[in-house]
Protein backbone atom coordinates (compact mmCIF):
# COMPACT_ATOMS: atom_id res chain seq x y z
CA UNK A 1 0.00 0.00 0.00
CA UNK A 2 2.78 2.18 1.06
CA UNK A 3 4.49 1.85 -2.91
CA UNK A 4 1.03 2.53 -4.32
CA UNK A 5 0.68 5.36 -2.40
CA UNK A 6 3.69 6.78 -2.93
CA UNK A 7 2.86 6.02 -6.78
CA UNK A 8 0.14 8.14 -6.46
CA UNK A 9 1.55 11.05 -4.76
CA UNK A 10 3.31 12.43 -8.05
CA UNK A 11 0.36 12.32 -10.11
CA UNK A 12 -1.84 14.43 -7.10
CA UNK A 13 1.50 17.04 -6.77
CA UNK A 14 1.36 16.74 -10.86
CA UNK A 15 -2.50 17.78 -11.04
CA UNK A 16 -2.12 20.25 -8.20
CA UNK A 17 0.85 22.01 -10.03
CA UNK A 18 -1.39 22.31 -13.52
CA UNK A 19 -3.92 23.91 -10.95
CA UNK A 20 -1.28 26.66 -9.46
CA UNK A 21 -0.24 27.09 -13.06
CA UNK A 22 -3.67 27.72 -15.12
CA UNK A 23 -4.79 29.62 -11.61
CA UNK A 24 -1.51 32.34 -12.50
CA UNK A 25 -1.97 32.17 -15.98
CA UNK A 26 -6.02 33.53 -15.72
CA UNK A 27 -4.88 35.80 -12.42
CA UNK A 28 -1.81 37.37 -14.00
CA UNK A 29 -3.28 40.77 -13.26
CA UNK A 30 -3.43 39.85 -9.56
CA UNK A 31 0.21 38.90 -9.21
CA UNK A 32 1.11 41.60 -11.34
CA UNK A 33 -1.04 44.16 -10.03
CA UNK A 34 0.03 43.01 -6.33
CA UNK A 35 3.53 42.86 -7.08
CA UNK A 36 3.59 46.69 -8.54
CA UNK A 37 1.74 47.25 -5.53
CA UNK A 38 3.84 46.43 -3.44
CA UNK A 39 7.11 47.64 -4.86
CA UNK A 40 5.15 51.31 -5.59
CA UNK A 41 4.99 51.42 -1.72
CA UNK A 42 7.79 49.97 -0.69
CA UNK A 43 10.33 51.91 -2.97
CA UNK A 44 8.14 54.98 -3.23
CA UNK A 45 10.61 57.63 -2.50
CA UNK A 46 13.11 55.82 -5.24
CA UNK A 47 10.31 55.93 -7.66
CA UNK A 48 8.44 58.68 -7.35
CA UNK A 49 10.24 61.14 -5.92
CA UNK A 50 12.72 63.68 -7.89
CA UNK A 51 9.92 63.33 -11.23
CA UNK A 52 11.44 64.88 -14.20
CA UNK A 53 10.74 64.67 -18.05
CA UNK A 54 12.69 61.86 -19.33
CA UNK A 55 13.05 58.60 -19.93
CA UNK A 56 12.40 56.86 -16.39
CA UNK A 57 9.62 59.21 -15.43
CA UNK A 58 7.92 58.15 -18.47
CA UNK A 59 8.11 54.40 -18.34
CA UNK A 60 7.00 54.04 -14.96
CA UNK A 61 3.90 56.13 -15.70
CA UNK A 62 3.61 53.86 -18.52
CA UNK A 63 4.30 50.60 -16.31
CA UNK A 64 1.45 51.74 -13.83
CA UNK A 65 -0.80 52.51 -16.35
CA UNK A 66 -0.74 48.99 -18.10
CA UNK A 67 -1.14 47.25 -14.79
CA UNK A 68 -3.84 49.23 -13.71
CA UNK A 69 -5.46 48.91 -16.94
CA UNK A 70 -4.34 45.34 -17.12
CA UNK A 71 -5.94 44.90 -13.56
CA UNK A 72 -9.42 46.43 -14.70
CA UNK A 73 -10.00 44.03 -17.52
CA UNK A 74 -9.28 41.41 -14.92
CA UNK A 75 -12.27 43.12 -13.23
CA UNK A 76 -14.17 42.97 -16.28
CA UNK A 77 -13.53 39.93 -16.48
CA UNK A 78 -14.95 38.40 -13.33
CA UNK A 79 -17.68 40.54 -13.36
CA UNK A 80 -18.93 39.24 -17.37
CA UNK A 81 -19.11 35.60 -15.11
CA UNK A 82 -21.07 36.73 -12.61
CA UNK A 83 -23.23 38.40 -15.04
CA UNK A 84 -23.80 35.08 -17.04
CA UNK A 85 -24.67 33.41 -13.42
CA UNK A 86 -26.69 35.87 -11.88
CA UNK A 87 -28.67 37.30 -15.10
CA UNK A 88 -29.46 40.58 -16.02
CA UNK A 89 -29.64 43.52 -14.90
CA UNK A 90 -27.12 42.40 -12.09
CA UNK A 91 -24.23 41.65 -14.32
CA UNK A 92 -23.83 44.88 -16.02
CA UNK A 93 -24.48 46.71 -12.46
CA UNK A 94 -21.85 44.96 -10.93
CA UNK A 95 -20.23 45.62 -13.53
CA UNK A 96 -20.80 49.51 -13.18
CA UNK A 97 -20.63 49.71 -9.56
CA UNK A 98 -17.19 47.84 -10.21
CA UNK A 99 -15.68 50.65 -12.75
CA UNK A 100 -17.38 53.64 -10.90
CA UNK A 101 -15.83 52.77 -7.37
CA UNK A 102 -12.09 52.48 -9.50
CA UNK A 103 -13.12 56.05 -10.92
CA UNK A 104 -13.85 57.56 -7.18
CA UNK A 105 -10.80 55.84 -6.31
CA UNK A 106 -8.60 57.80 -8.92
CA UNK A 107 -10.32 61.34 -8.65
CA UNK A 108 -10.18 61.06 -4.89
CA UNK A 109 -6.44 60.38 -4.80
CA UNK A 110 -5.80 63.15 -7.57
CA UNK A 111 -8.05 65.25 -5.48
CA UNK A 112 -6.15 64.45 -2.12
CA UNK A 113 -2.70 64.21 -3.06
CA UNK A 114 -2.38 66.51 -6.45
CA UNK A 115 -2.11 69.83 -6.23
CA UNK A 116 -5.62 72.09 -5.97
CA UNK A 117 -7.17 71.25 -8.90
CA UNK A 118 -11.22 72.04 -8.53
CA UNK A 119 -12.14 71.30 -12.48
CA UNK A 120 -10.45 67.87 -12.43
CA UNK A 121 -13.97 65.92 -10.45
CA UNK A 122 -15.88 68.13 -13.37
CA UNK A 123 -13.32 67.42 -16.22
CA UNK A 124 -13.37 63.70 -15.67
CA UNK A 125 -16.91 63.08 -15.03
CA UNK A 126 -17.71 65.18 -18.44
CA UNK A 127 -15.12 62.98 -20.33
CA UNK A 128 -16.35 60.06 -18.73
CA UNK A 129 -20.24 61.07 -20.37
CA UNK A 130 -18.34 62.47 -23.86
CA UNK A 131 -16.76 59.01 -24.34
CA UNK A 132 -19.47 56.96 -23.02
CA UNK A 133 -22.31 58.69 -24.46
CA UNK A 134 -20.26 59.26 -27.73
CA UNK A 135 -17.33 56.93 -28.64
CA UNK A 136 -18.27 54.00 -26.97
CA UNK A 137 -22.30 54.60 -27.94
CA UNK A 138 -20.90 55.55 -31.41
CA UNK A 139 -18.69 52.85 -31.93
CA UNK A 140 -21.40 49.73 -30.79
CA UNK A 141 -24.63 51.24 -33.02
CA UNK A 142 -21.96 51.79 -36.07
CA UNK A 143 -20.17 48.30 -35.66
CA UNK A 144 -23.44 46.41 -34.78
CA UNK A 145 -25.58 48.40 -37.77
CA UNK A 146 -22.68 47.40 -40.33
CA UNK A 147 -23.09 43.84 -38.83
CA UNK A 148 -26.48 43.24 -38.68
CA UNK A 149 -28.10 46.80 -40.49
CA UNK A 150 -30.72 46.69 -37.80
CA UNK A 151 -30.51 46.00 -33.86
CA UNK A 152 -33.24 46.08 -31.22
CA UNK A 153 -33.34 46.97 -27.85
CA UNK A 154 -35.84 47.49 -24.83
CA UNK A 155 -36.95 50.98 -25.55
CA UNK A 156 -39.07 51.10 -22.18
CA UNK A 157 -35.42 50.25 -20.76
CA UNK A 158 -33.46 53.28 -22.19
CA UNK A 159 -35.40 56.03 -21.58
CA UNK A 160 -35.79 54.86 -18.04
CA UNK A 161 -31.58 55.30 -18.09
CA UNK A 162 -32.40 59.10 -19.84
CA UNK A 163 -35.20 60.16 -18.09
CA UNK A 164 -32.79 59.70 -14.63
CA UNK A 165 -29.57 60.71 -16.22
CA UNK A 166 -30.93 63.85 -18.26
CA UNK A 167 -32.25 65.87 -15.14
CA UNK A 168 -28.98 64.39 -13.37
CA UNK A 169 -26.64 65.49 -15.64
CA UNK A 170 -28.39 69.10 -15.91
CA UNK A 171 -28.49 69.78 -11.93
CA UNK A 172 -24.70 68.53 -11.44
CA UNK A 173 -22.93 70.04 -14.39
CA UNK A 174 -24.95 72.97 -15.63
CA UNK A 175 -27.13 74.61 -13.03
CA UNK A 176 -23.68 75.07 -10.96
CA UNK A 177 -22.71 77.73 -13.28
CA UNK A 178 -25.38 79.77 -12.77
CA UNK A 179 -26.01 80.17 -9.42
CA UNK A 180 -24.81 82.97 -7.14
CA UNK A 181 -24.36 82.05 -3.49
CA UNK A 182 -20.36 81.28 -4.22
CA UNK A 183 -19.53 83.93 -7.04
CA UNK A 184 -18.15 80.75 -9.39
CA UNK A 185 -19.15 77.41 -10.54
CA UNK A 186 -20.19 75.27 -7.37
CA UNK A 187 -22.15 75.00 -4.83
CA UNK A 188 -22.25 75.87 -1.32
CA UNK A 189 -21.63 73.26 1.42
CA UNK A 190 -25.20 73.18 2.64
CA UNK A 191 -26.09 72.89 -1.90
CA UNK A 192 -23.14 70.06 -1.79
CA UNK A 193 -24.95 67.48 0.55
CA UNK A 194 -28.54 68.55 -0.78
CA UNK A 195 -27.90 67.71 -4.29
CA UNK A 196 -25.17 64.82 -3.33
CA UNK A 197 -28.22 63.27 -1.06
CA UNK A 198 -30.20 64.36 -3.65
CA UNK A 199 -28.73 62.13 -6.69
CA UNK A 200 -28.16 59.39 -4.54
CA UNK A 201 -31.76 58.78 -3.75
CA UNK A 202 -32.95 59.31 -7.21
CA UNK A 203 -29.87 56.87 -8.37
CA UNK A 204 -31.40 54.54 -5.18
CA UNK A 205 -35.53 54.55 -6.93
CA UNK A 206 -33.64 53.59 -10.06
CA UNK A 207 -31.68 50.95 -9.03
CA UNK A 208 -35.44 49.67 -6.79
CA UNK A 209 -36.65 49.96 -10.75
CA UNK A 210 -34.20 48.23 -12.50
CA UNK A 211 -33.33 45.18 -10.57
CA UNK A 212 -36.58 44.55 -8.56
CA UNK A 213 -40.21 46.00 -9.72
CA UNK A 214 -39.28 46.47 -13.42
CA UNK A 215 -36.64 44.54 -14.32
CA UNK A 216 -38.16 43.32 -17.34
CA UNK A 217 -37.44 46.12 -19.02
CA UNK A 218 -33.85 46.10 -19.19
CA UNK A 219 -33.83 42.65 -20.92
CA UNK A 220 -33.37 41.87 -24.66
CA UNK A 221 -36.54 42.38 -26.19
CA UNK A 222 -38.18 39.26 -27.49
CA UNK A 223 -37.66 40.02 -31.26
CA UNK A 224 -38.39 36.89 -33.78
CA UNK A 225 -34.93 35.47 -35.36
CA UNK A 226 -36.08 36.42 -39.29
CA UNK A 227 -35.78 40.29 -37.44
CA UNK A 228 -32.94 40.16 -35.85
CA UNK A 229 -30.81 39.63 -39.29
CA UNK A 230 -29.08 36.53 -40.70
CA UNK A 231 -26.01 36.37 -38.30
CA UNK A 232 -28.28 36.04 -35.14
CA UNK A 233 -28.65 32.39 -34.81
CA UNK A 234 -24.83 32.62 -33.86
CA UNK A 235 -24.47 29.96 -30.67
CA UNK A 236 -22.18 32.23 -29.13
CA UNK A 237 -24.96 35.63 -29.76
CA UNK A 238 -26.47 35.09 -26.31
CA UNK A 239 -22.92 34.64 -23.80
CA UNK A 240 -21.26 37.27 -22.27
CA UNK A 241 -17.75 35.96 -23.21
CA UNK A 242 -15.53 32.68 -22.94
CA UNK A 243 -14.62 32.69 -19.83
CA UNK A 244 -14.36 29.74 -17.37
CA UNK A 245 -16.75 29.94 -14.71
CA UNK A 246 -16.29 29.04 -11.33
CA UNK A 247 -18.82 29.81 -8.53
CA UNK A 248 -20.33 33.67 -7.25
CA UNK A 249 -18.14 33.87 -4.18
CA UNK A 250 -15.37 32.96 -6.17
CA UNK A 251 -15.39 35.34 -8.65
CA UNK A 252 -16.94 37.64 -6.06
CA UNK A 253 -13.51 37.88 -4.64
CA UNK A 254 -11.25 37.72 -7.22
CA UNK A 255 -13.31 40.58 -9.00
CA UNK A 256 -12.92 42.49 -5.38
CA UNK A 257 -8.76 41.66 -5.31
CA UNK A 258 -8.23 42.31 -8.30
CA UNK A 259 -9.91 45.42 -7.88
CA UNK A 260 -7.72 46.63 -4.99
CA UNK A 261 -4.17 47.36 -6.68
CA UNK A 262 -6.37 49.55 -9.03
CA UNK A 263 -7.42 51.68 -6.16
CA UNK A 264 -3.89 51.28 -4.49
CA UNK A 265 -2.20 52.46 -7.36
CA UNK A 266 -4.45 55.06 -7.89
CA UNK A 267 -2.63 57.28 -5.22
CA UNK A 268 0.78 56.57 -7.62
CA UNK A 269 -1.02 57.49 -10.60
CA UNK A 270 -1.96 60.71 -9.19
CA UNK A 271 1.13 61.74 -8.73
CA UNK A 272 2.54 61.16 -12.21
CA UNK A 273 -0.68 62.65 -13.96
CA UNK A 274 -0.41 65.73 -11.95
CA UNK A 275 3.20 66.38 -12.49
CA UNK A 276 2.86 65.78 -16.51
CA UNK A 277 -0.20 68.35 -16.36
CA UNK A 278 1.47 70.97 -14.34
CA UNK A 279 5.41 70.84 -16.17
CA UNK A 280 4.14 70.29 -19.93
CA UNK A 281 0.98 73.04 -19.03
CA UNK A 282 -1.67 71.02 -20.91
CA UNK A 283 -5.05 71.67 -20.70
CA UNK A 284 -6.77 70.49 -16.99
CA UNK A 285 -9.36 68.86 -18.89
CA UNK A 286 -6.32 66.28 -20.49
CA UNK A 287 -6.05 65.10 -16.72
CA UNK A 288 -9.59 63.74 -17.00
CA UNK A 289 -9.43 62.29 -19.84
CA UNK A 290 -6.70 60.17 -19.04
CA UNK A 291 -8.57 59.05 -16.16
CA UNK A 292 -12.19 58.26 -17.97
CA UNK A 293 -9.19 56.25 -20.32
CA UNK A 294 -8.01 54.07 -18.15
CA UNK A 295 -11.62 53.36 -16.27
CA UNK A 296 -13.79 53.19 -19.36
CA UNK A 297 -11.53 50.72 -21.60
CA UNK A 298 -12.75 47.32 -20.39
CA UNK A 299 -15.83 48.56 -19.70
CA UNK A 300 -15.97 50.00 -23.51
CA UNK A 301 -14.63 46.89 -24.77
CA UNK A 302 -17.34 44.71 -23.33
CA UNK A 303 -20.34 46.93 -24.22
CA UNK A 304 -18.59 46.31 -27.89
CA UNK A 305 -18.31 42.38 -27.67
CA UNK A 306 -21.96 42.85 -27.07
CA UNK A 307 -22.97 44.60 -29.59
CA UNK A 308 -21.09 42.60 -32.35
CA UNK A 309 -22.79 39.42 -30.64
CA UNK A 310 -26.78 41.67 -31.45
CA UNK A 311 -26.70 42.19 -28.01
CA UNK A 312 -27.55 45.42 -28.01
CA UNK A 313 -29.54 45.30 -24.92
CA UNK A 314 -26.59 43.99 -22.76
CA UNK A 315 -24.67 47.21 -24.57
CA UNK A 316 -27.37 49.65 -23.44
CA UNK A 317 -27.24 48.11 -20.35
CA UNK A 318 -23.77 48.68 -19.79
CA UNK A 319 -23.04 52.13 -21.67
CA UNK A 320 -25.99 54.11 -19.98
CA UNK A 321 -25.90 52.15 -17.07
CA UNK A 322 -22.20 53.76 -16.41
CA UNK A 323 -23.08 57.20 -17.83
CA UNK A 324 -25.68 57.49 -14.79
CA UNK A 325 -23.91 55.90 -12.20
CA UNK A 326 -20.98 58.23 -12.87
CA UNK A 327 -23.45 61.26 -12.06
CA UNK A 328 -25.39 59.74 -9.32
CA UNK A 329 -22.07 58.17 -7.35
CA UNK A 330 -18.91 60.34 -8.17
CA UNK A 331 -21.01 63.47 -7.88
CA UNK A 332 -22.08 62.89 -4.06
CA UNK A 333 -18.37 61.24 -3.43
CA UNK A 334 -16.69 64.29 -5.00
CA UNK A 335 -18.86 66.81 -2.98
CA UNK A 336 -18.34 64.74 -0.04
CA UNK A 337 -14.65 64.53 -0.10
CA UNK A 338 -13.72 68.23 -0.74
CA UNK A 339 -15.84 69.24 2.14
CA UNK A 340 -13.66 66.68 4.31
CA UNK A 341 -10.54 68.05 2.96
CA UNK A 342 -11.40 71.46 2.34
CA UNK A 343 -10.87 71.53 -1.30
CA UNK A 344 -12.83 73.80 -3.54
CA UNK A 345 -14.69 71.89 -6.28
CA UNK A 346 -16.19 73.74 -9.92
CA UNK A 347 -18.59 71.65 -11.31
CA UNK A 348 -20.11 73.85 -13.78
CA UNK A 349 -19.06 73.43 -16.94
CA UNK A 350 -18.08 76.46 -18.92
CA UNK A 351 -20.45 77.41 -22.02
CA UNK A 352 -18.26 75.48 -24.83
CA UNK A 353 -18.73 72.37 -22.26
CA UNK A 354 -22.21 73.03 -21.90
CA UNK A 355 -23.40 73.19 -25.59
CA UNK A 356 -21.38 69.97 -25.95
CA UNK A 357 -23.47 68.02 -23.09
CA UNK A 358 -26.49 69.25 -23.63
CA UNK A 359 -26.64 68.20 -27.78
CA UNK A 360 -25.51 65.07 -26.51
CA UNK A 361 -28.17 64.98 -23.91
CA UNK A 362 -30.51 65.94 -27.07
CA UNK A 363 -29.30 63.25 -29.73
CA UNK A 364 -28.98 60.71 -27.19
CA UNK A 365 -32.60 61.40 -26.02
CA UNK A 366 -33.04 61.00 -29.75
CA UNK A 367 -31.26 57.59 -30.35
CA UNK A 368 -32.53 55.42 -27.59
CA UNK A 369 -36.80 56.49 -28.49
CA UNK A 370 -37.56 54.21 -31.50
CA UNK A 371 -36.48 50.44 -30.23
CA UNK A 372 -34.13 50.03 -33.11
CA UNK A 373 -30.37 51.57 -34.34
CA UNK A 374 -28.47 52.03 -37.47
CA UNK A 375 -25.39 53.03 -38.66
CA UNK A 376 -26.80 56.81 -38.48
CA UNK A 377 -26.78 57.11 -34.91
CA UNK A 378 -23.37 55.71 -34.72
CA UNK A 379 -22.17 58.11 -36.88
CA UNK A 380 -24.02 60.97 -35.27
CA UNK A 381 -22.29 59.94 -32.18
CA UNK A 382 -18.48 59.29 -33.08
CA UNK A 383 -19.03 63.31 -34.73
CA UNK A 384 -19.82 64.62 -31.08
CA UNK A 385 -16.86 62.49 -29.94
CA UNK A 386 -14.56 64.22 -32.25
CA UNK A 387 -15.54 67.95 -31.95
CA UNK A 388 -14.90 66.75 -28.05
CA UNK A 389 -11.64 66.04 -28.82
CA UNK A 390 -10.66 68.86 -30.67
CA UNK A 391 -12.34 71.27 -27.88
CA UNK A 392 -9.82 70.29 -25.78
CA UNK A 393 -6.45 71.19 -27.14
CA UNK A 394 -7.93 74.18 -29.36
CA UNK A 395 -11.04 75.31 -27.01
Amino acid sequence: MALQDEGLAPPRRGRAWEILKSFARSEGALFFGALTTVLFYVFADALTADLALDVRTVGLFLWLFAVMLWCAFGVVRHADCLAEMLGEPYGTLILTLSVIAIEVSLISAIMVLGENQPTLARDTMFAVLMIILNAMVGLALLLGGLRYREQHYNLQGAKAFLAVLVPLAVLTLVLPGFTTSTGRSAFTPSQAIFFGALTVVLYGVFLLIQTVRHRNQFLEPAIEADARGPLAADDTAHEHGHHEIHSVPYHAVLLLLTMLPVVLLSKKLAAFVDYGIETMRAPDALGGLIVAVLVLAPEGLGALRAALANQLQRSVNILLGSALATISLTVPAVLMISLVIDRSVELGLGQVEMILLLLTLAVSTLTFTGGRTNILQGAIHLVLFLAFVGLIFEG
